[in-house]
């Protein structure tokens, strides 16, 4: 039986209720931007009380499928006042599944200045005071609660990036391995942190477990998709070998690797920074070149990246927290990479944001390109204490921008533009200009067709079909994002037939109904409209679901292309 759980913070109380009935097919994103939709006034302040912080498993999360440990954290977020939705791997997603915890809400702020805890059991949830671990950062607050209650507990936490209610504050996932994931993009950290929540563990001990109405159909489809994954060559070989990072050299032959806040699109010492590099590294070091972020990862895409003498420096050590780092900021040295990124983690910054940001900040003439050390210094002496500065650089690339007067702020809806050149690679432009995230490659990852040939090829230099090729994708990827699983089942399901099929099969064994391909799509158009005009309601028109004006008049070498759509063009993204 599963069961909606709600936090109040203001009167302290929590609230067991029965799934409506109009929920029970959904879970993950499409849970989430379902109840924000429903619940959270659109025009609220993020980190006001009206703003609710909404936790899910993915309606396959807790089941005997591969790749299905993925946790869905939603709410308005603070960075682009807009919807949001953040997902992770991790622990977590599967221990809230198997208490049948269908979804978690907090709501309120609490009336005193005082810190909590949510402890969540197969009794319920109870909230507790906290002391000890504020204004610690995450690797400490993952140690002390294992040793409050043991390794098999899971962890959701902030750093101090979200004490602080930074816009790039994400929330800490402990992983299996006790390294972290995170829920990174739209600083969720803040809206935590402003409920005054320090962390959540999750003890699924005497748990119920997972369901399932037809357990031999579900096993049948499980295993055609298990094959598809290990069949198909982007998540059967190339992620499993070098991580997302294999990206770098791909990118940048292909001229679309953003370089030098965005006025280059290949970076000459992309080799250095590349996953065959980031593999000969790991290997040469001691560390795992193959690791899973949940139970159940078959794709194995992250790793454990150590330093020169074999110790920890960074696991799930991503592309886009590389190229940001790398090519965008001019850093040549994977181990000062790593370094920052271990920080990030630590004091609960989304990678993506931030690495965007040093960009943005070399442009300023903060510190100066490729200055390595002068990251490491503003992550630890600035952003990490809360100086005046450090508020600046925690809120983001846009924040940055505008204190320092620039054009040139890679972000749509206050979001920074990731790790892919828009001008280059048009596709991934449509999605990051109409996507209700704002700037995400994730939502509708045009890559997979445009530069890695999955579900066809579309030349990344023309405008034709870009539009429906990122529609499809976002909607795709809408529904995806609400069984959760892993994103990069995608690959697989665009090329091999029997994978989409097997995915609704298992959805269909799960609750005992029919569920179509037919159906998984809906879904996905549901959620994605339902998101669109939560974003309408909320203030934004079809003037947000633009790039920023330089990437129209700055032409990016090698091959000195612009962002061409017309205004007409893009909005033609929303007509179905």
């Amino acid at each position: 039986m599963e069961n909606i759980y709600r936090v109040n913070m203001t009167d302290m109380t929590v609230k067991q209720e029965d799934v409506p009935e109009e929920w029970a097919l959904l879970g993950g994103r499409g849970l989430t931007s379902t109840i924000v939709a429903a619940e959270v006034p659109p025009t609220c302040h993020p980190l006001g009380p009206n703003n609710k912080l909404v936790f899910a498993p993915g309606i396959l999360t807790g089941t005997p499928s591969v790749q299905s440990g993925r946790l869905s954290a939603g709410g308005k977020s603070p960075l682009t006042e807009g919807i949001n939705e953040s997902n992770s791997g991790g622990t977590s997603a599967q221990l809230l599944a198997r208490l049948g915890i269908k979804a978690l809400i907090i709501e309120g702020l609490p009336k005193r200045d005082t810190w909590f805890n949510l402890h969540v059991n197969k009794d319920g949830i109870a909230i507790r005071e906290e002391t000890e671990l504020v204004g610690k950062n995450n690797f400490a607050v993952i140690e002390a609660v294992e040793a409050r209650l043991g390794k098999s507990t899971g962890i959701l936490t902030i750093g101090i990036a979200g004490e602080f209610r930074m816009l790039s504050a994400n929330i800490s996932v402990k992983d299996p391995d006790s390294k972290i994931r995170s829920h990174g993009r739209g600083g969720l950290g803040a809206v935590m942190g402003s409920k005054k929540i320090k962390f959540i563990t999750i003890d699924a001990e005497g748990a119920p477990g997972v369901k399932l109405a037809d357990p031999d159909k579900f096993k049948i489809a499980a295993k055609t998709f298990a094959k598809a994954l290990l069949d198909h060559p982007v998540s059967g070989q190339a992620l499993p070998t070098y991580g997302t990072n294999v990206l770098v050299n791909i990118i940048n032959e292909a001229g679309g690797l953003p370089t030098r806040n965005f006025t280059s699109g290949q970076y000459t010492a992309h080799d250095k920074i590349s996953g065959e590099t980031m593999r000969d590294n790991i290997v040469a070091r001691g560390g795992k070149p193959k690791h899973g972020c949940h139970a159940g990862c078959i794709i194995q895409c992250s790793q454990v990246y150590p330093d020169r003498n074999g110790g920890y420096l960074s696991s799930g050590f991503e592309y886009e927290t590389i190229w940001g780092l790398g090519a965008d900021c001019c850093i040549d040295d994977l181990d000062i990479i790593a370094k920052a990124d271990n920080i990030m983690d630590d004091i609960g910054v989304d990678s993506i944001e931030t690495a965007v940001m040093f960009g943005v900040a070399m442009e300023a003439g903060i510190i100066p390109f490729g200055d390595g050390a002068g990251v490491l210094r503003l992550l630890t002496d600035e952003i990490s204490k809360g100086t005046p500065l450090g508020r600046i650089l925690g809120n983001g690339a846009g924040s940055v921008g505008r204190a320092y007067g620039l054009t040139r702020v890679p972000i749509v809806k206050n979001q920074s533009i990731p790790a892919y050149d828009p001008r280059a690679i048009k596709g991934i432009g449509i999605t990051y200009a109409t996507s209700t995230m704002g700037a995400d490659h994730t939502a509708g990852y045009a890559i997979a067709t445009n530069i890695l040939n999955c579900g066809g090829y579309l030349d990344p230099l023309k405008k034709e079909g870009q539009v429906e090729l990122s529609r499809n994708l976002q909607i795709a990827t809408t529904a995806i994002d609400s069984t959760g699983m892993c994103i990069f089942v995608a690959f697989p399901a665009l090329d091999i037939p029997e994978c989409l099929p097997a995915l609704t099969d298992m959805i269909g064994a799960r609750f005992g109904v029919a569920f179509t391909v037919d159906d998984f799509i809906a879904l996905g158009k549901k959620i994605l409209k339902l998101e669109h005009e939560f974003n309408n309601k909320a203030g934004f028109n079809n003037a947000h679901d633009r790039l920023p004006e330089f990437f129209s008049y700055e032409p990016i070498a090698p091959h000195n292309v612009v962002w061409d759509f017309t205004d007409e063009e893009i909005d033609e993204f929303w007509n179905f």
